[in-house]
């Protein structure tokens, strides 16, 4: 009986590890709202006061939250987070749109204030 016990008991320890793994790779895709503010902060004096490029922290910043955004949920879920924050940050939506291209990244979703973050796929 106690042999059995302890198979059922490694067997449990076993999926147990393997379900953290799964969840830690889920979460390690996806990009938090706060963490992507985070990272645009190099990106606050050219999207709120008249400089005129985006410095390299801010366009590397750019480069990977759109890296980090590889699912259409994440990719909303961004979308609405800068909705939110932009206003609030006195970002300038002008150069909101232009900072992907002054930082020559591509990114999956056009930065635009006036788009519906649920037609994003």
């Amino acid at each position: 009986m106690e042999k059995k016990f302890m198979g059922v008991s490694w067997s449990l320890g076993v999926l147990g590890l393997v379900m953290i793994l799964f969840v830690k790779s889920i979460s390690v895709d996806a990009i938090s709202c706060q963490d992507a503010l985070t990272m645009l902060m190099p990106c606050k004096p050219y999207l709120t006061t008249e400089a005129p490029t985006p410095t390299p922290p801010c366009c590397q910043a750019v480069s990977t939250i759109s890296a980090a955004a590889t699912t259409t949920l994440a990719r909303r879920d961004l979308c609405r987070c800068f909705e939110k924050a932009a206003p609030a940050l006195g970002v300038i939506p002008d150069k909101a749109k232009l900072l992907p291209q002054k930082c020559g990244v591509s990114v999956p979703v056009p930065i635009d204030p006036k788009l519906n973050c649920d037609t994003i796929k």
